[in-house]
Formats: structure tokens, C-alpha cells, sequence
């Protein structure tokens, strides 16, 4: 196998791997939601296929696709979602993976067209900022890719809530895409809650950029001193 290869295959059983955290963490529900990542150095990407049940998915069923979203591997058909996660790559190059689900708390947000507020520190580590609303687009080509970059832009939340739809996530791979939508269903849940008994106090934008910087620069297990 040549070194393309071997990463592909690795990707392939990463991404197949991911899938399960979906349902680990309850985000999605029958064949909906997709992770995919990029190869890197390479104009491809590894994602799921179309409608295949969750409990079925395995590291030889995963698709490979070029930026364009054409099939270059695989005997299925893609994600529906392949053109909205190739129009992500090709415009964000920062971007290692891309997680979309429907989870529940962050989709009753996104039917509301309503950004989920900063108003946890939790939040504030993950996010940075509020986890916006991008426009609403039809699935099949890339407008909802143009709608997650769009209002990505300039943006410290790796998430982003399409309005009538559901979460999309990015990340320098496709494991912090998944984590980024697991923390984001987990605070849309909180934050929810929160309003049900008041109006949730706000976090100080210093506070959160601090915050923030700390949790993405500090916190955890860093390199060892040279």
C-alpha cells in the first residue's frame, strides 16, 4: 500500500469509529447525521454513506470523495450531505473534519432561528462566543456549505445552527468536530433549561475571551518544556 493509502484506510476506520460517538452521546436517530474529514495534503475527503443504519457502518463502507463531492472509492452512494461538507473544505482549509446532526435541544433552537447564547462558562471554553444561526438552504448541493462558511466567518464558534435544520460542526479533525457537537447539544440543553426557570445572566465579554484562551491554550496536558 502506498502512504495515501494507508492514511485513507486510517481515516476510513476513524470516521466509521466517530459515527458511534453520535450515538454514544444520543445526537442523532435511524441513518441521519454524518462525519466526514479531510485527507490531508489531498483534494479528498472520507464520509459516511447515504441512509445506511448506524449498526452497519464499517471502516470498508466509508465513502472517499474529491472537494467536489464525486465519488472516488466506494460502492455506495454519499451522505446527501457530501456537497455542504466539500464546499466547507474547499473554503476553509483550517478544516480537518465535519460533524452534522440533528440532536435535539440544538435543533429545537435552530426551528427557532435562535442563536444559543453565551451564557456558561462551558460555553465560553468550547465556543467562545454564542453558537450562531446560519440561513436556511435545501440539502442536495452546496448551499448549506456556503451558509456554514459564511457564518463561520470570522466567528470563534466551531458550530453552527441551521435555521430550520440542525448542527454543523468543524474542526482541525473530524474527532473535534464531534466533540464540538457533543458540547453543543449539551449546552443548548443547559441554556434551555435555564430559560424555563428565568432569564440567564450573561458572561462578561472579557470574561469569556479569558475564558476562552485559558480552556484553548492552558487547560489539559501540555508539551513538555524543551
Amino acid at each position: 500500500m502506498s502512504p495515501l493509502d494507508d492514511t485513507v484506510a486510517l481515516l476510513r476506520r476513524q470516521v466509521c469509529d466517530l459515527h458511534q460517538e453520535l450515538v454514544r452521546y444520543q445526537l442523532v436517530v435511524w441513518t441521519a447525521g454524518n462525519v466526514s474529514a479531510r485527507v490531508p495534503g489531498e483534494d479528498l475527503l472520507v464520509i459516511k454513506p447515504s441512509g445506511v443504519p448506524y449498526d452497519e457502518l464499517t471502516p470498508d463502507n466509508m465513502i472517499l470523495c474529491d472537494l467536489d463531492g464525486t465519488v472516488v472509492e466506494g460502492a455506495h452512494s454519499p451522505s446527501s450531505d457530501t456537497a455542504a461538507h466539500a464546499y466547507v473544505y474547499r473554503h476553509r482549509p483550517d478544516v480537518g473534519g465535519v460533524v452534522h446532526t440533528h440532536s435535539t435541544y440544538a435543533s429545537a433552537w435552530a426551528a427557532r432561528g435562535e442563536a444559543v447564547p453565551c451564557v456558561l462558562t462551558a460555553m465560553a471554553d468550547e465556543f467562545g462566543a454564542e453558537i450562531p444561526v446560519g440561513p436556511f438552504a435545501l440539502i442536495g448541493d452546496d448551499s448549506i456549505g456556503h451558509g456554514i462558511v459564511h457564518t463561520l466567518a470570522g466567528h470563534r464558534s466551531p458550530a453552527v445552527l441551521m435555521k430550520n435544520h440542525g448542527v454543523f460542526t468543524i474542526g482541525k479533525d473530524a474527532k473535534a468536530a464531534v466533540k464540538a457537537a457533543v458540547m453543543c447539544e449539551d449546552v443548548a440543553r443547559t441554556v434551555h433549561i435555564s430559560r424555563q426557570l428565568g432569564e440567564p445572566l450573561p458572561i462578561a465579554q472579557g470574561d469569556v475571551d479569558a475564558l476562552n484562551h485559558r480552556y484553548q491554550h492552558v487547560y489539559g496536558q501540555q508539551p513538555a518544556a524543551q
